[in-house]
């Protein structure tokens, strides 16, 4: 009697499901949690070290203190503001009254010329009016000059006419020319040359002189440093105070 074959054990069929990859799925949950804790650690927030704080402590100090300083400064400009604008304005009427010039003649109204000579000492010529009369020649009417010694004394010259050589530094003043000295000493002559850069001057008409000396009548003089030394020329008149 012939032996019954035996029976093969049938594979259950595949589930309707997802196919399967045919990998273990455990070790992508692990890198999933490795990530997620990871990105945890960086949110969680470190405690402040000493120096941060003392650094946030003077940034706090320091804002209480600027914003006042900036308000106040801020309030300041606001109310100067009014008085800053004046003097700006009258700045520019200064400045246009001493440079305005008279378009029929070519002639500056008050002109004024500053500069110090070969020592530093400070020298100002002003006039009520003057007229370019050549590349070097200025003409000055009622010209004035102030001189200035390292001491602090000083000389002042005026004259009815004037003529400025600023190249050289050169003022030949004519007609009624006058020297005061910070001494109470007065000089009248009609013709005089100054040199403001050397702080000299010589005249060679009738000079009359009055001061704390007396009084005294020569033929010319000649000044140095700024009118610190005068010699007149002879033959002179000297009259002292309380002698003859």
């Amino acid at each position: 009697m012939a032996a019954a074959p035996l029976a093969q054990p049938r594979t259950p069929p595949p589930s309707s499901g997802a196919p399967s990859s045919g990998k273990p799925e455990e070790p992508t949950r692990l890198v999933r949690t490795d990530r997620l804790s990871a990105a945890g650690a960086a949110r969680i927030r470190q405690a402040p070290t000493a120096s941060r704080i003392a650094r946030r402590r003077v940034m706090v100090n320091l804002t209480k203190w600027l914003l006042p300083v900036a308000a106040l400064l801020l309030l300041a400009s606001i109310a100067l503001w009014p008085e800053i604008a004046r003097m700006r304005d009258q700045g520019r009427i200064a400045i246009r009254r001493a440079f305005s010039i008279e378009a029929d003649s070519g002639r500056m109204k008050e002109p004024r010329y500053r500069g110090v000579d070969e020592r530093g000492r400070p020298f100002t010529i002003t006039a009520d009016s003057a007229l370019q009369a050549g590349p070097l020649r200025i003409n000055l009417a009622q010209p004035k000059g102030d001189l200035v010694a390292e001491n602090g004394s000083w000389l002042m010259v005026e004259a009815r006419d004037g003529v400025y050589i600023q190249r050289i530094g050169q003022l030949d003043l004519s007609h009624d020319v006058v020297l005061y000295r910070d001494d109470g000493t007065v000089l009248r002559t009609q013709s005089a040359a100054v040199d403001v850069k050397q702080g000299a001057g010589a005249g060679n008409e009738m000079t009359h002189a009055e001061g704390p000396f007396g009084v005294l009548d020569a033929q010319g003089f000649t000044l140095t440093d700024k009118g610190a030394a005068i010699q007149f020329h002879g033959p002179a008149r000297l009259v002292l105070n309380g002698h003859e």
